[in-house]
């Protein structure tokens, strides 16, 4: 059984893609058993031999005492014998799913896989995506039979990059198999790693769905709330000061207005619509809060001009400072930030445009998005500034520090997740 083989370290486990998601898992298992961590990134993986995080989520010490081997040789998957498929699952510009990257993989492992080995996919798909597209590109490349000869298994990722209380031990891990036999094997290989336990799935397609809804629930939560935030606005009143009253009730929902980007909460829910279009269904709600949320950016651009107007500034020699450019506070990551929608807003009406972020790779911001960070914020210099994104270098900012980056007494404070609203007497502030 592949499980003992694991165990006694007469067989080794293969991670493949050693992002946010399959670094950790790769550490993790490799304090019990051995493991090869692949990734098509060179540049990537010498960092890693090197005991560094390319992502800045972990530690030089989370490196230690780990069996492990970083590779980016993919002959080097032949010596593996149990196949952890960790990579992304982003979405097209049209909002499509693209599968580029899982199927790239499935080739990548089917070209190493051998009678008897293992495929566990975990990243982020929609129901029926493992077995339909991914199976078949195993089974072409290694010329051998799922359920015969190999077995395939789905346990979806619940990483949250930043979170340093909900781990991979600490959280319940979903497995599923395409057996009976299957399931069992893997759900004892990852018991190895999750303190928490792990709930078996009824199929893989169970297993599929059951994460690809975890954030499409919370994306259509946040966008009532988005939109309760619009209406609330014209009311006349701020969204977080009704939230605090709304939370005394024992059964209020817990949600808050934001820009809702990133590789999961503003991705997912375009998977799960793909399929359900697929089957001759259109999903009203889940495309309308898509819908909601996908146009936050351009409604916080858009209010940031106006309150610049309502000083009798001429727009076009206006200059705005935007604070933040990650998908969310204290992390690197990049990918998908609604930040930049709110940026090409203000470049729509010919606003100049700074922008910093202490966390973020201005190579890489320059990369993905043709934004050029700046190091530091100029003081006197703003007509407004906006907080898009709460890193913690900003918690303890007050209005002085603000008033500061303005270059008069009429700036505008643009604090989206309204951390700063009971402190502000002066300036002309708005949130979300």
């Amino acid at each position: 059984m592949i499980y003992e083989k694991l165990r006694n370290k007469e067989a080794t486990m293969a991670v493949v893609g050693l992002g946010y998601v399959g670094l950790p898992i790769a550490l993790e298992f490799a304090r019990d058993i051995k493991v090869l961590g692949f990734d098509i990134n060179a540049e990537r993986v010498e960092l890693m031999k090197k005991g560094i995080d390319p992502s800045n989520e972990l530690d030089s010490s989370e490196f230690d005492g780990c069996d492990i081997e970083f590779t980016a040789n993919p002959d080097d998957l032949k010596k593996a014998n149990f196949f952890v498929v960790a990579v992304p699952t982003p979405i097209n510009s049209s909002n499509q799913p693209d599968l580029g990257p899982v199927l790239s993989a499935s080739k990548t492992v089917g070209n190493a896989l051998k009678k008897g080995d293992y495929v566990i996919y975990e990243s982020t798909v929609y129901p029926g995506c493992t077995e339909d597209d991914c199976v078949p590109v195993l089974e072409k490349l290694s010329g051998l039979k799922m359920g015969d000869d190999f077995k395939v298994g789905y346990s979806p990722e619940r990483i949250n990059p930043g979170d340093k209380q909900h781990t991979i031990r600490t959280i319940v891990k979903v497995v599923a198999g395409n057996d009976a036999e299957a399931l069992e094997e893997i759900a004892k290989t990852y018991e190895m790693v999750i303190d928490a336990g792990v709930h078996k799935a009824a199929n893989i397609k169970t297993a599929e769905a059951s994460k690809v809804i975890e954030n499409t629930q919370r994306d259509v939560n946040i966008s009532l709330i988005n939109e309760l935030s619009i209406i609330l606005n014209r009311v006349g009143i701020n969204t977080y000061d009704v939230l605090e009253c709304a939370r005394t009730k024992w059964n209020f929902l817990n949600f808050t207005p934001g820009l809702v980007g990133g590789h999961c909460i503003g991705v997912d829910p375009y998977y799960l619509t793909h399929k359900a279009k697929k089957l001759g269904y259109h999903a009203r709600v889940i495309n309308s809060g898509r819908y909601v949320n996908d146009s936050m950016g351009p409604y916080v651009g858009k209010q940031t001009v106006k309150r610049i107007l309502e000083q009798g500034k001429n727009i076009l020699d206006a200059r705005v400072l935007v604070i933040g450019m990650t998908f969310k506070e204290n992390v690197s990551d990049i990918r998908n930030s609604k930040v930049i929608d709110v940026i090409r807003e203000l470049d729509s009406f010919s606003v100049n445009v700074d922008v910093i972020d202490p966390w973020a790779d201005p190579a890489e911001v320059k990369h993905e998005y043709d934004v050029d960070l700046i190091p530091e914020a100029k003081q006197g210099a703003y007509d407004a500034v906006i907080v898009a994104v709460n890193h913690k270098q900003y918690d303890n900012m007050n209005e002085a520090d603000f008033k500061a980056l303005m270059n008069d007494d009429q700036g505008v404070l643009v604090d989206l997740k309204g951390l700063y609203r009971h402190n502000i007497k002066d300036l002309n502030y708005w949130s979300l």
